[in-house]
């Protein structure tokens, strides 16, 4: 987790006063293990404020003023920022401060977001930096941040993207954390954070924040003396403490959002306590071949006998000894057999047609895996299939691989048509053949038996009048009998 610890305008012009605040942030920070920066705020007031407003009172121009530093100045306050271990940030605000960043040797750049969508300060930005750049968005529109976004990663800039209200202090109920997450969805491979103006005394902001995604946050810092007060956004160093320890324990709280957690014995053992576990219907001989349909489930199971988990359509058991009915199927009593290897085969193999072919198929398709006689034999007899549409009408992706074949079967209602648009594939109708190929199109009549295969694969668009899950009769009355012949898996092409 980085924290930015935003000084802005809080060193007061008083560099004494900076380099009190900047020995307490050490002081504050030095027990927690997090990647601290301090950052600062650069204006060259000379071309920043129009001549005419130079020493008024408009919002913001006599703070600045009252607040300028000279560059040793900054120079010293800088020194003091690396000697006590913490990164240098940086927010120019024009031009001429960019080249002065540069001076300086800062480690990284924000952009204000005042600054979003500044294409000249952009543009300088590009021509002179080339190191890591963090950008706020308080106030922009989507267009806005699209766009400069776009401009950053475009030119291959580290970015990092903060969720910001630019409202002095940002209120619960205009918070709106959720944008953290719609970041990270909305711009996949950029770094999210948030930056923070709530109330100096609210710790609940930050770890709901980290807890949506957020991963860098940038928080005001002040140091209040008899001299100086701190502003109503800014944190005192007691509430930096404060905040940090709840950060603390939110990322302690959510853990890895990299791998599986690691799961206790303690905890295991609980589950299992709680689990059903595999039992005999009836006595059964050594050296028998166990399936479902001899097996029931019930509690309780132990640390050394199968559960529910170990059972489903895709496991069997080798019986290694004589189980008596009733008893419990120990893991010493029988081995198990897995067939959903196989089916990672089958959809490995479907998968690898689909690269090859470079065909588009819809985002998060599920593909249907047909087995007619069990996985093992899905090279030879079988289809892949994803369903694209299925509403008043029915369009499907049909995949044969080289030498697989479909069997014969029949539809009583389903005019269907096959549309080759890859490879090619020899369509049986009512035992009559013909060789179809890319740009091939056909159409089967309801109650036309038919089959299909292909010696070197082939994609099949289908598009059908009607649709039903039972409307589709095998010649072989064994793959009607078949409750199992279809697997469902996520398809993923790597």
């Amino acid at each position: 987790m980085k924290i930015i610890l935003e000084m802005a305008n809080n060193h007061m012009g008083d560099v004494d006063h900076g380099l009190k605040l900047i020995s307490e942030l050490a002081r504050v920070t030095a027990d927690f293990e997090f990647d601290f920066v301090v950052k600062y705020q650069f204006r060259d007031l000379e071309t920043l404020i129009h001549d005419e407003h130079k020493g008024s009172d408009l919002k913001y121009i006599r703070r600045f003023e009252e607040t300028v530093l000279t560059e040793h100045e900054w120079q010293t306050l800088i020194d003091l920022t690396r000697q006590l271990g913490f990164g240098v940030m940086v927010t120019p605000f024009d031009e001429a401060s960019v080249d002065k960043l540069n001076a300086l040797d800062v480690d990284e750049l924000k952009i204000a977001s005042c600054s979003m969508a500044d294409w000249p300060l952009f543009e300088k930005v590009a021509q002179s930096w080339d190191g890591p750049v963090t950008m706020s968005t308080g106030g922009a529109g989507e267009d806005i941040i699209a766009r400069s976004v776009s401009f950053f990663t475009n030119r291959n800039f580290d970015l990092t993207l903060m969720h910001c209200v630019a409202l002095y202090p940002t209120e619960t109920t205009s918070l709106s954390l959720g944008q953290v997450e719609y970041f990270r969805r909305r711009y996949s491979g950029v770094k999210v954070g948030y930056s923070t103006h709530e109330s100096p005394s609210d710790t609940i902001s930050g770890p709901m924040a980290y807890a949506l995604g957020a991963r860098t946050f940038e928080k005001h810092v002040g140091l209040a003396t008899d001299q100086y007060q701190i502003n109503e956004y800014s944190v005192g160093i007691q509430q930096l403490e404060n905040w940090l320890f709840a950060m603390r324990q939110a990322q302690s709280a959510i853990g890895s959002t990299e791998h599986r957690r690691d799961i206790g014995q303690t905890e295991a053992d609980s589950i299992l306590s709680l689990a059903r576990g595999v039992y005999l219907r009836n006595e059964v001989s050594m050296g028998g071949d166990l399936h479902a349909s001899d097996l029931y489930l019930a509690m309780p199971a132990s640390p050394d006998s199968y559960s529910a988990r170990d059972l489903s359509k895709y496991a069997s058991f080798d019986l290694k000894r004589r189980v008596k009915k009733d008893q419990a199927l120990r893991r010493d009593d029988a081995v198990k057999v897995l067939a959903r290897p196989a089916i990672e085969r089958c959809h490995d193999q479907v998968a690898k047609l689909i690269k090859d072919s470079g065909i588009t198929v819809p985002k998060d398709a599920v593909l249907e895996l047909s087995h007619h006689y069990g996985v093992e034999k899905f090279s030879t007899v079988g289809l892949g299939m994803i369903t694209v549409v299925n509403e008043s009408y029915c369009k499907k992706l049909l995949f044969v691989l080289p030498g697989q074949t479909h069997p014969e079967q029949y539809h009583k209602v389903k005019e269907e048509t096959f549309n080759i648009i890859w490879g090619s594939v020899t369509l049986s109708l009512d035992g009559e053949h013909q060789l179809l190929e890319s740009g091939d199109v056909t159409t089967i009549a309801p109650m036309v038996k038919h089959s299909f295969a292909s010696d070197v694969g082939c994609v099949l668009e289908e598009i059908s009048t009607t649709h039903s899950g039972s409307d589709s009769y095998y010649v072989d009355e064994s793959i009607n009998k078949n409750k199992d012949r279809k697997t469902f898996v996520r398809l993923d092409i790597k």
